[in-house]
Parts: C-alpha cells; structure tokens; sequence
C-alpha cells in the first residue's frame, strides 16, 4: 500500500481527497487557538473567558459526532462531508466578526459542530480499504487530517502578521480566521462533484434501523445508556462551567435549564436506544454468534480515546498561551512552537495503525501506546521557565507522539466492529475523544498546567491496565480482501459475548 500511496488512482484518490477534507475542518476548528491570547487582550477578555471559550470550542462536537454518525450511515460520506465542510463558513465568519466574550461563545460552539466531521472519513476509508489495510489507511486519513491543527497553529498566525497592514498595523486574526471558513466551504463543493461512497459495484451497507445503535445483547445495552450518560454529563460540566463567576455567560436559573434540557435529551436518546433494539429487550431477536459484538469493547475504546485524542485537544488548546506565558514568549513564536505538537500528526498517527497492522496484535498495541502517553505527559508535569526551551519541546513531541499513535491504533480497531454501523460507533468513539477534552480543560481552567499533564497521564495509564486486561483481540482483523468478501454472513469483527 504504502508503494502505491501517491498513485493517486482509484481508491488512493479518495484518501487523499478525504484526508484534506479532514484537514480543512481541523484548521477551521482550532483557528482560534494561536490567537487565544491576541483576541482576549483586543477585546478585554479575562483568562478565565479565553479557557472558558477553548472548553466551547469542544462542547457540541460531543452531541455533533453522534448525529454526524447517523446521517452518515443513511446518506453516505459524500453528501455529509460535503454539507458539514460547506457549514463551516458560518462559525468562522461569526469568530470574525466577534466582538465580544458572548458573541465568542456562541461562534465557537457553532465550530464544534465542524470539527465531528473526522467520523464521516472513518466510514468512507472502510468503504475503500480491506481489513489487513485498516490501520494505516485509517492512520494516514487521521494522522494527516489532524496536520489541521498544525496548519492552523503555525500558518494563520504567519497569515495575521503579513496582513497586518490591512488592519492599522496589527495582527490581522479576523482575515485568517475568516479564510479558513471561506476555503473549507470551496472545497465542499470539490469534494462533493469528485468522489463516490463506494468503490464501482460495491453496495453501500446501511443499519436496518435509525435513531440509535443496534446492539446484539441487553448486556450491551446498558452499556450504551450509560455510554450515553457520560456525554450527557460533559456537557452539563460545560453549563456549570459557563455560569461560574468571572464567566457569567449562563445565569443560575438557564444553568438549570440547560440541566433540565439535557435530562430531556437523555431521555430520549434512551427511548430511541429502546426503540431500535425493542425486539431484544422483550425476548423476540436473538442474534447469532457471528452477528454479535461487545459493547463493552467499544466502551473501552471510548476510554483510549479519551486519553489520546482528548488530551491531544486540551494539548493543542492550551500550548500556545503555555508556551508564552511560561517562557515570555511573543504569541507567534510561541505558536509556532506549540505547534510542534500537532506537527507529529503526519507521521505519528500513521505509524500508530502501521504497528498496529505489523505488530500482529491490536490489544498490545493499545495497550503499550497507552502506557507511553501516561508517562511522557507525566514528564511534561514538571516543565517549567527553568527548563531549556528545546527539552520542553522534546518532552512536549514525545507525549505528541504517543497520544497520536494511541488515535491511529483506536481507529484500526473501530472500523472493523460492525461495517454497517461504522459511522455511528466511531461517533460514539470520536465523542469521548471530546469528552475527554472537555473534561481536560475544564480541569485546566480550574488549576494549572502541571495539574492537567499529570491528570492526562495517569488516567492514560490506568487505560493501559484497563487495555491489557480487557481488551480482546479482534478476529478477522488481519483478513485480505477475498477473505473480507469471503465472509459476508459475518457482520461482527469483535469476539462474541459469553
């Protein structure tokens, strides 16, 4: 595969495709970032509103990827991806033309409706790669796509000062942040006239029923509620967090609400779950060994995601203000250092899925990759303006390293749970990615730097114990495209339940 990657043929065309598509959405969604301590200085934020907005930035995206999975198994990548890139223009635009710490708010959740668009690639690689491929093809549409944030933390601020003249000689961040919307919503349009969902003659498989997932046991269905509970809860952290003094963006009483409204949505996200899988719960289906897949499996999933791609969005969130505050640094050379970070995304990520192909079993992937992030963010515990700014990078790249390699192997595992449902588990998987952000700078707007690498870290080790003795290894994981097609009454990848 990897000798044919820049054929730029049949199937390889779609990744590149696609894997630009994700990396246009992350641009648009962290082009807030490199800015963070520019805009709060212009328009009189104080420090808590600028943690405050980064918290914002992730919130919907958590409720978005969930959504964002339905649509895809019912209408395809093609049209969801090209809608949801077409839909970035307003979010950016209205971080623009913000003028205030409400109107900030309100633009940046609207972004986090963006940045769910890394599902719909998931399902459009699966449709175009076999099995013993998943790993990397996934990895390069991951690791690739999320260069985004690398782009956005190093380019726009290079865009802004260049600019400069157009606005009185400073910084020009309402026209690089604009650009980013304008560019995402052409490439929309391309992206839509350009490719197809499936390979010719291949039908694209979609859930027998919509609303929510079909699991295969009402064990697993439990499971999911309380799945569902926990994005539920991040995001009344995010309410309360909201209404906190010095924030005031809620009152008390729209504190509670918002509370009562998500009480509301949990309730019907548990009706629609009871709906779907009606036929299980009263006795009526029964599902064979080879139909069947663990919930629990993808919860644990959800766990190794939270501590890779969620402490890689509170990483990449709150390094360039680290950066700059704790070494006097200007906001561009800081930024250009945070964006080391990111920067690992092009080969990291890859090389997660990579080793997880080669190395011949997903389940100690995971579980060492897990290990390495809990102890390298546990080094960066200790940084501080003492420390030599090239070692302070260094430790920064080596937890970059780990916690991108940990999405990559994640999401060679994801695809292969149940093809049909791929958009709606790697929603469910790609939320608790931000649920773990959310939590993350939630902890950080709270405390401090220190407080949140050590947080990252030891809950990215309590995932490796949880991995090693959990986790099972996938069947079929490794399979050629005749084995795949071989196959075509076995519809679960994971090993079934007991």
């Amino acid at each position: 595969m990897l000798k044919k990657l820049f054929s730029f043929s049949d199937r390889y065309r779609i990744l590149h495709q696609t894997w630009f598509a994700f990396f246009l959405t992350f641009v648009c969604w962290f082009n807030f970032a490199p800015f963070a301590t520019t805009i709060g200085r212009e328009l009189h934020l104080a420090p808590e509103q600028i943690k405050t907005l980064g918290i914002c930035n992730l919130a919907l995206t958590i409720p978005a990827r969930l959504i964002i999975g339905m649509l895809l198994d019912r209408f395809g990548p093609r049209i969801t991806y090209s809608i949801l890139l077409m839909f970035a223009v307003i979010p950016c635009m209205a971080t623009a033309l913000a003028q205030d710490f409400n109107q900030l708010v309100i633009s940046r959740l609207l972004m986090g409706i963006v940045g769910s668009g890394f599902v719909v690639g998931i399902r459009m690689v699966a449709e175009w790669f076999q099995p013993k491929e998943m790993g990397i093809a996934q990895g390069i549409y991951g690791g690739w796509g999320n260069f985004g944030a690398f782009g956005a933390e190093f380019a726009l601020p290079m865009l802004a000062v260049s600019t400069s003249f157009l606005a009185g000689g400073a910084s020009n961040w309402r026209l690089a942040i604009a650009l980013t919307g304008i560019i995402a919503a052409i490439y929309g349009v391309i992206y839509y006239n350009s490719v197809q969902d499936t390979p010719t003659g291949k039908v694209y498989k979609k859930p027998q029923k919509n609303g929510s997932l079909e699991v295969t046991s009402i064990k697993s269905f439990w499971a999911m509620i309380v799945s569902n509970f926990g994005l539920i809860l991040a995001l009344g952290l995010l309410a309360w967090r909201l209404e906190q003094k010095n924030i005031r963006f809620l009152t008390l009483s729209q504190m509670y609400l918002t509370w009562l409204l998500l009480v509301g949505l949990f309730a019907y996200q548990s009706y629609k779950a009871w709906d779907v899988n009606r036929e299980l719960l009263i006795g009526k289906k029964t599902y064979t060994p080879s139909e069947r897949f663990q919930f629990g499996q993808v919860a644990l999933l959800e766990f190794t995601y939270i501590t890779s791609f969620g402490s890689e969005l509170a990483a990449v969130s709150m390094l360039p203000a680290f950066f700059e505050k704790t070494f006097g640094l200007e906001h561009v050379v800081a930024g250009m250092i945070a964006a080391t970070y990111p920067f690992l995304n092009l080969v990291s990520r890859p090389s997660g899925g990579l080793i997880s192909d080669k190395f011949s079993s997903r389940k100690w992937t995971m579980t060492i990759i897990s290990a390495g992030i809990g102890v390298s963010y546990l080094m960066a515990h200790f940084i501080s303006s003492n420390w030599p700014i090239p070692v302070a990078i260094a430790v920064t790249m080596v937890a970059a390293y780990f916690a991108q390699a940990g999405c990559g192997a994640t999401y060679s595992i994801v695809p292969l749970i149940k093809k049909e449902a791929t958009g709606q588990i790697a929603g469910n998987v790609g939320a608790y990615g931000n649920f773990g952000g959310v939590v993350y700078l939630t902890i950080f707007s709270l405390t401090d730097a220190p407080t949140l690498f050590s947080t990252m870290g030891l809950a990215a080790l309590v995932c490796a114990f949880m991995c090693a003795f959990f986790l099972k290894e996938p069947k079929g994981s490794f399979a050629a495209a005749e084995e795949d097609e071989a196959s075509k009454t076995s519809t679960s990848i994971f090993l079934t339940e007991e």
